[in-house]
C-alpha cells in the first residue's frame, strides 16, 4: 500500500487548505472520509468471501476425504462379515453332515419345534406402582385413626362444615 507519513499528511492538508479554503474543507474531509470508510469496507467484505470460499473449498476436500474413509472401512467391515459368515456356514454345515452320518443319534431340531424355549406373552405392567408403598398396614391406619391421604386445611374445613352453615 502506499506509505502515508505525517510530512506527507501535513503537506496534503496545507495543498488542500490553499485549494479547498477554510470554509468548505471541513465538509470535504468529512466526505473523503466516509468514503474511505466505504473503500476499507468493500476491502474488508471481499477478504471475507474470498476467506470463506478457501475455508469452504478446504472443508469439501476434508468431507470426500472423511466419506473415502468411510467407504473404505464399511467394505472391509462387510467383507469381514461375509468372510466370517461363509466360515461359520462351513463349520455348520460340517456338524450337520456329521449329525446325520452317525447312526443312532437324532440330530438336534433348529427349527423351532419341541426343543425350542417358548417365549412368555407380554404381561402389562401393573399400574399402581406409581403410589408410594407404607410400611405400616392400611387396616392398621384406619384402625389407629391415622390419616391416610394428605388434605389441605380448607378442604379439611369444607369436609367437616357442619351443613347448616353458609360460607361467609
Amino acid at each position: 500500500m502506499i506509505d502515508f507519513g505525517f510530512d506527507k499528511i501535513a503537506l496534503i492538508g496545507a495543498v488542500a487548505l490553499i485549494v479547498i479554503g477554510p470554509e468548505k474543507l471541513p465538509r470535504v474531509a468529512r466526505t473523503v472520509g466516509t468514503l474511505m470508510g466505504k473503500a476499507r469496507r468493500y476491502v474488508a467484505d471481499v477478504k471475507a468471501e474470498v476467506n470463506r470460499s478457501i475455508e469452504l473449498e478446504e472443508l469439501q476436500k476434508v468431507k470426500q476425504q472423511f466419506e473415502t474413509a468411510a467407504r473404505d472401512v464399511e467394505a472391509s467391515v462387510t467383507r469381514e462379515v461375509n468372510e466370517a459368515q461363509s466360515a461359520f456356514n462351513d463349520q455348520f454345515k460340517g456338524l450337520a453332515d456329521g449329525f446325520d452320518s452317525s447312526p443312532g443319534l437324532d440330530a438336534p431340531d433348529f427349527s423351532g419345534g419341541a426343543l425350542a424355549t417358548p417365549v412368555p406373552a407380554y404381561k402389562r405392567p401393573n399400574k399402581r406402582w406409581r403410589l408410594k408403598r407404607s410400611a405400616v398396614p392400611r387396616w392398621y391406619k384406619q384402625r389407629t385413626g391415622q390419616r391416610g391421604h394428605v388434605q389441605s386445611g380448607a378442604a379439611r374445613v369444607a369436609r367437616f362444615r357442619p351443613p347448616g352453615l353458609k360460607k361467609p
